[in-house]
């Protein structure tokens, strides 16, 4: 056993853990930490720019990559409070993430000391786990268990409250017999898949739901192949979007209120069962559950078990992780296409094609300012494949939501329950490090991007090169739109007359000049025709400078984007194609 500070113990626990990279902002109570991580100099460390940021950096990092666990290290008080948005986000969608946070020693935690707040109490309504460490020979055991409690069953975050003396407080450690613990993940049954699969075989016109479950278990390989098994098409979530091809024949489209597709909200609507598989049911998918589920039957694979019955009982459910659940879907599925004892589902396939080549929105809008669809169009014209998207909120999320085409999981990262504004930049930082040799391509609207824009300076400074698209209409576009129920566009407005870029008109902050101060490259686009060029010379920025390359595109100040309370009742607001 070798003597040494329990800090320094931890910091060999997460490289046994796999932990490379932490995100963070150093202070006072937490400086022990990063010391221990200094001495040992196996963790590349990104100072951001607001801890907030640095938490939604490590959540990009864990989204990117299956098994990442991304970490942040704040300080005591405030440093610990502005975690709390990053928490809420990474539980609300079921992502990994390691919160490690400074505190006041031990004696003073009662006695309203300096920053002393009680981090852990805060956060335990949006954590696996959080708790302060009260006893320094307890630290390793207290990371062991984060690391065994954010992998099993479904993934989520832990905070870990580390008071000054206990840090630095000698414990004996002996790392070289240290092993994670298994993890632990419910698995379906044989006999629930025969189950399952008894119910769909009886179905006419069966949908395979494919949800963010199967990203996190690394499954679309098998979701694609249940589906063609099976000839049955697939509707993905927002967070499962990219399990399967946009353009594979068996992908239907994503349904839903906003972000969805009418060709996607036609097809569960003339569906009569539905298997969903790592999905929620959240109330953007389904709309009124009155018309979701009218003449449907349900069947639910969660590895949450209360997750089956929270929205609505099923016809039948299943606790298991989505990877286990699809193997043995398939296996069943596989064993019934050799024995002919699967139906013919080609005339329901090809309604679902039908549907899906004729029920197109309009994007080829020529107008100045420009059109939001026209920019989705030629984003989708100039980015490839693998592209990976970051997005987040508002009408910029749900129009990329409507138009853009994402073809691997993972190719679309999404804040998507809870959304915080700021969340894109930040986020897609920490994609770029968790894979450095993908463009990755930021969504944001001009509100969203202001919210944490300082963080752009930690993409310079760290090289951290990648495409930040602002559509910029000047306005909080999405609250606007849910206002006119109200009669009403107040406190929305963005605009203002620049003094120092008078060239902008009424569009208010000047973007690029906030972006080149900060260290990155900016372009501005106001011709839809102009579009294409700039996006080719982003790239070409990204390579030569190794940076951000911010892409304004002046939008018109007000469109509406289709959306809707009910899967039958979107509204459309602009030509249909």
């Amino acid at each position: 056993m070798t003597r040494m500070r329990a800090i320094d113990a931890a910091v060999l626990v997460l490289e046994k853990e796999g932990i490379r990279c932490a995100f963070g902002v150093p202070g006072a109570a937490i400086n022990p930490m990063y010391s221990a991580m200094l001495q040992r100099g196996t963790i590349t460390h990104y100072l951001g720019r607001h801890v907030e940021a640095a938490v939604h950096m490590a959540e990009g990092y864990s989204r990117a990559t299956a098994g990442n666990i991304g970490m942040c290290l704040a300080t005591s008080g405030p440093g610990g409070t502005d975690t709390v948005t990053g928490l809420y986000s990474a539980w609300g969608d079921s992502v990994p993430l390691l919160v490690v946070t400074g505190q006041a020693p031990v004696a003073k935690l009662h006695k309203e000391d300096f920053q002393a707040v009680d981090i852990a109490a805060i956060a335990r309504p949006v954590a696996k786990l959080a708790e302060t460490v009260m006893e320094a020979a307890q630290l390793p055991g207290a990371f062991q268990r984060a690391f065994h409690v954010m992998r099993s069953g479904r993934p989520g975050p832990v905070l870990l409250d580390l008071p000054l003396d206990v840090q630095l407080t000698e414990i004996d450690f002996d790392v070289d017999t240290y092993e994670p613990l298994p993890v632990s993940r419910p698995a379906a049954t044989r006999e629930q898949a025969e189950k399952a699969l008894d119910m769909l075989v009886a179905s006419e016109r069966p949908l395979i739901v494919s949800g963010g479950g199967v990203v996190n278990a690394d499954a679309a390989d098998l979701l694609v192949e249940l589906a063609e098994v099976l000839d049955a098409p697939v509707i993905p979530t927002l967070m499962g979007w990219g399990t399967i091809p946009d353009d594979h024949r068996l992908m239907a489209g994503m349904a839903g209120l906003q972000t969805a597709h009418r060709y996607g909200n036609a097809t569960v609507l003339a569906s009569d069962f539905v298997l969903g598989i790592g999905n929620r049911w959240a109330n953007r998918h389904t709309g009124g559950l009155e018309v979701y589920r009218a003449g449907r039957t349900f069947v639910h694979v969660d590895i949450e078990p209360t997750q089956i019955g929270r929205i609505f009982t099923p016809d039948y459910g299943i606790v298991s992780d989505a990877g286990a659940a699809l193997e043995r879907l398939v296996e069943v599925a596989r064993e019934r296409r050799e024995a002919g004892t699967l139906p013919d589902r080609s005339g329901w396939v090809e309604q679902c094609q039908e549907r899906k080549r004729t029920m197109q929105r309009r994007t080829d809008f020529p107008d100045v300012p420009i059109k939001p669809q026209r920019v989705y169009q030629e984003m989708n014209k100039a980015f490839g494949r693998e592209t990976r998207y970051v997005s987040n909120i508002g009408l910029s999320q749900i129009a990329g939501a409507q138009f853009l085409h994402v073809y691997k999981p993972r190719g679309w990262i999404d804040a998507g329950q809870a959304g915080p504004l700021g969340w894109t930049v930040s986020a897609a930082l920490g994609v770029c490090v968790a894979d450095p040799d993908s463009l990755v391509v930021g969504l944001s609207g001009d509100y969203d991007f202001q919210f944490l824009i300082e963080q752009l300076a930690c993409g310079a400074q760290f090289k951290l090169p990648y495409i930040q698209l602002v559509v910029n209409n000047s306005y909080l576009g999405l609250i606007r739109q849910a206002q006119r129920t109200f009669e009403m566009d107040y406190c929305v407005q963005l605009c203002f007359q620049n003094v120092n870029s008078p060239e902008l008109e009424s569009y208010g902050v000047d973007h690029v000049k906030v972006a080149e101060g900060l260290g990155c490259k900016a372009i501005r686009v106001r011709d839809p025709e102009e579009l294409g060029a700039a996006f080719e010379k982003a790239q070409a920025m990204m390579a030569e400078f190794r940076v951000p390359v911010v892409v304004e595109v002046i939008l018109e100040k007000v469109t509406d984007i289709a959306m809707g309370t009910e899967l039958d009742a979107v509204e459309e607001f602009e030509e249909l194609a």
